[in-house]
């Protein structure tokens, strides 16, 4: 145990008045952004008896959410807003410091806690009952916030699914190349200025009225599901710092564009990656048994599109974070981004080929649940 991150947690969670006495911690290792840990406190159960209880803790990463403050408003926004319409689901829960904010800043490092569920996650699966499962987990949260209102939410990330400014920005980084990376990557540069138009239609549809802003998670990926262990029924989906007003084609791409790869999304294995047909027949039908009388035509219209999209967009920003040095997306291992670059792309030219095919798989689905 580091002795230090240990006492460290411990005056964190003293701030936000966990009971109990701190006695252990392990490190989380979920998403590619913010340092997620369990924390472990004594309890006495009401009987004299000890048991454990824990906690989820995270320190969130203010370089790539730059007002974390508007971040955990929307937060608690959407929870409690769940939590009201649904109180004995489970759902997640913040908690709040002697100063009733559900943070907090200590001048150096953003901390947040919220309830712990025990549970597992799936970094990929081609189980197509859990697959489906997430689907219907993503798509209830877009239906029990069907009639919130998304102006209440901030964007915390500006232009987070505008993909033409995403980019406008790895065209400009490119040009000022500021740690001399971009003459390796030209065949992905080209790839992507190649097909920019295509990628962007959803942004272009978007600026011209075309679709309509919901609320939306916009991190749609199966490891931000969490599972019963048992039964493998989706319990509740997490991380939540990426809900803002958004398209509903946003959550959908993202959730297929990771669910149904045959590899995962950092995969070197560039000759496999591609898109499972019958993944994302799953997802489909899941997604749709939940939102499908509730999405306009149009919107069903770019569902299968929408995969090709964020794989491209996606694409845009793990090659940027490569050309400017790696700020941004937690990395592993030298190159990265760019294996996650040429993974994003290798999938992307999979989906168009298949593209009519995934269409006709929505459409069915939106048929039969539309009736």
């Amino acid at each position: 145990m580091d002795e230090k991150l240990a006492r460290k947690l411990q005056q964190v969670g003293e701030r936000f008045n966990l009971p109990g006495p701190f006695f252990n911690y392990e490190e989380i290792h979920m998403g590619n952004v913010n340092r997620t840990y369990r924390a472990d406190y004594i309890r006495d159960d009401g009987t004299g008896m000890a048991r454990i209880k824990s906690y989820l803790v995270q320190r969130v990463n203010t370089y790539a959410f730059r007002d974390p403050v508007g971040l955990m408003n929307n937060i608690d926004k959407v929870t409690e807003y769940i939590h009201a319409k649904r109180p004995k689901q489970i759902c997640l829960h913040y908690h709040h410091t002697n100063d009733r904010e559900t943070y907090l800043f200590d001048g150096d490092e953003f901390w947040r806690i919220c309830n712990y569920v025990p549970s597992v996650t799936y970094d990929s699966c081609d189980d197509i009952e859990i697959v489906r499962s997430a689907a219907e987990a993503f798509g209830d949260f877009q239906m029990i916030l069907s009639d919130f209102d998304a102006s209440q939410l901030s964007y915390t990330i500006p232009d987070f699914h505008n993909t033409r400014k995403r980019y406008q920005t790895l065209i400009d980084d490119a040009a000022l190349d500021p740690v001399g990376r971009v003459e390796s990557v030209r065949e992905e540069l080209d790839y992507l200025l190649g097909v920019q138009d295509l990628a962007c239609r959803l942004t272009d549809m978007l600026n011209a009225g075309e679709l309509p802003l919901r609320v939306t998670h916009n991190d749609t990926k199966i490891n931000n599901v969490l599972f019963d262990e048992n039964t493998k029924k989706a319990l509740v989906v997490i991380d939540l710092d990426t809900v803002m007003p958004g398209l509903v084609a946003h959550d959908f791409g993202d959730a297929v564009r990771f669910a149904a790869n045959f590899t995962e999304e950092d995969s070197e294995e560039i000759a496999r990656t591609g898109l499972d047909l019958n993944i994302f027949w799953a997802f489909a039908d899941g997604f749709l048994s939940q939102t499908a009388r509730m999405l306009t035509q149009k919107e069903i219209d770019t569902l299968a599109l929408s995969g090709f999209v964020l794989a491209c967009e996606l694409a845009t920003r793990f090659l940027d974070d490569y050309i400017t040095g790696d700020k941004y997306f937690n990395i592993k291992k030298p190159g990265h981004n760019l294996i996650r670059t040429r993974c994003q792309i290798a999938l992307a030219k999979d989906m168009l080929k298949k593209m009519d095919a995934m269409d006709a798989i929505v459409h069915g689905c939106a048929d039969k649940y539309r009736g």
